[in-house]
């Protein structure tokens, strides 16, 4: 498979600019991956196509609000801030995205808030856009987190190209969403309400929750043809004894488990051991899944109608096969779904 494999002409009306209403009342694609057949449904009818002992796994990571603008020292220069991840908790170091990259060196201090109530110093460069900024504060860490998240804004996709208003905080967020350190949300899992989730219980379908913290590197842009040599940057996971559980379990009765999402798709094949079992797992996972992959654990997956060129639409046609996803595609195009994290979902049995 080859970078050039995964072109298609996405107009700009199609990517979704925000979600629909309710979040379980967006569009759902249906792709048998046996045959190829497809078919229209709404969102919360997705529960037809499952049963009691069924599994969905999800994506609990919690999106913070990641992009601070701030002004750098003496020429005032407004300077884009995307915080990545927290390095060292005692020392506040970040890692972080600066833009325009080109004016920021090591020694430079940028200021944040109105008042210039936060201040940070670069003192590494990591990439050729990222550094690593050390903030100046006094105080103790929970208050910390908290003036500079204040400061901060949700980190909505560039190619939504809208400033961010003021639902994106709840929108940009699951109803799950617990564990801290995704600067992007999981998006399959947005599709899901309270009252699906109740549906779900009452009709014995079983939710099993991980952690993976999504980053950028899913949304960088390939360079490479050759999609062997391209790396993904590593994203932080954690998969329980308890989910890990719930998943073997299913499997050893021939249940259906479905990775909600390409995020959940890559952390369970990171886990995967012997025999289609999952294992618990605390640390870190590049892993890229593109066409042809063999895949251990899920039946199903529900995702949604991805970025040309992108990693996540890659990860989708290597479960559903390469042919029938492209062509799930051109039928999403020509029907209208909506593209994107605001999205229409796909659902690949």
């Amino acid at each position: 498979m080859k970078l050039s494999n995964f072109k298609f002409n996405l107009p700009d009306e199609l990517i979704a600019k925000k979600p629909p209403m309710y979040r379980d009342e967006a569009r759902l694609m249906v792709l048998n991956r046996k045959t190829g057949a497809i078919e229209h449904r709404v969102f919360k009818e997705v529960l037809d196509y499952f049963n009691e002992g069924d599994v969905f796994v999800f994506n609990d990571t919690k999106v913070f609000p990641a992009r601070l603008f701030g002004n750098k020292e003496k020429t005032g220069a407004q300077i884009e801030v995307f915080l990545l991840r927290e390095l060292n908790e005692e020392f506040r170091l970040w890692d972080v995205l600066v833009d325009p990259a080109r004016k920021i060196r090591i020694g430079n201090k940028l200021y944040f808030g109105e008042d210039d109530s936060m201040v940070a110093e670069v003192i590494d460069n990591t990439t050729s856009r990222g550094r690593t900024l050390r903030f100046l504060y006094d105080g103790d860490h929970e208050s910390f987190k908290k003036a500079l998240f204040a400061l901060g804004e949700t980190p909505i996709p560039r190619y939504l190209n809208r400033e961010v208003n003021k639902d994106d905080a709840n929108d940009f967020q699951t109803i799950f969403a617990r564990n801290e350190g995704a600067v992007v949300a999981p998006s399959a899992n947005l599709h899901f309400s309270r009252e699906l989730m109740k549906r779900m219980e009452i009709k014995g379908v079983e939710a099993a929750f991980l952690t993976l913290h999504i980053g950028l590197g899913g949304f960088r842009e390939i360079d490479v043809e050759d999609l062997t040599k391209h790396k993904m940057d590593s994203e932080q996971m954690f998969i329980s004894e308890q989910t890990a559980d719930i998943v073997n379990r299913a499997k050893d009765r021939e249940k259906k488990v479905c990775s909600v999402g390409t995020s959940v798709m890559r952390a369970i094949e990171t886990a995967v051991g012997t025999n289609s079992h999952i294992k618990a797992f605390d640390g870190w996972t590049n892993r890229f899944i593109f066409p042809p992959y063999d895949f251990s654990v899920a039946d199903a997956m529900i995702t949604n109608f991805h970025m040309p060129y992108s990693t996540l639409l890659m990860t989708t046609a290597a479960f559903g096969g390469y042919d029938a996803v492209l062509e799930a595609y051109q039928t999403a195009l020509k029907e209208k779904y909506q593209f994107g994290c605001y999205g229409d979902a796909l659902l690949i049995l």
